[in-house]
């Protein structure tokens, strides 16, 4: 007597744990396990995630560094500066007013400086204007003429202050 039954086949293996591909060729690995054991026949450890973001951390560190001192390069020598209001007339076609500055740069190199220029009688809430010089040379003192519309001549007297980089 034979047996119509269907006879069962054995299933491919079932792989309960999850897996990610293999670094450097990619094939099947285990959580926590970065090469597999072909690419890594020794069985040597893998770098540790701490020690992957501390050396990230250490590269940025030595950038942020390595950028603050050529910074600080760039503008060494440059200022201080002093300045004085040296006269203030009516804009051009009526547009604000023309403040002529005089600025000296005290410093070793040449460079360019911002103007905070307000009312004499401002205690810090009126209207101020920030007027950028031209490049003044080192021990130079430099007389220019700028436009704002931030002032008007109701503002007159006029006072300023030159900031260092």
């Amino acid at each position: 007597m034979t047996s119509t039954a269907p006879t069962a086949q054995a299933a491919p293996p079932v792989h309960d744990e999850p897996t990610h591909p293999c670094i450097r060729c990619g094939r099947p690995v285990g959580p926590g396990v970065g090469l597999c054991e072909e690419c890594n026949p020794l069985g040597l450890r893998d770098v540790a995630s701490t020690q992957v973001h501390g050396a990230v951390f250490l590269a940025l560190a030595l950038g942020v560094i390595l950028l603050a001192v050529a910074a600080r390069m760039a503008v060494a020598g440059i200022g201080p500066f002093s300045a004085q209001v040296d006269g203030v007339a009516p804009g051009a076609g009526g547009q604000g007013i023309a403040v002529t500055l005089t600025v000296t740069n005290h410093g070793t190199a040449s460079g360019q400086t911002t103007c905070r220029v307000t009312g004499a009688d401002n205690r810090g809430g009126g209207p101020v204007a920030f007027l950028l010089s031209p490049q003044i040379a080192a021990g130079a003192t430099l007389t220019f003429t700028e436009t704002t519309t931030q002032l008007s001549a109701a503002s007159a007297p006029l006072v300023t202050e030159c900031q260092s980089p």
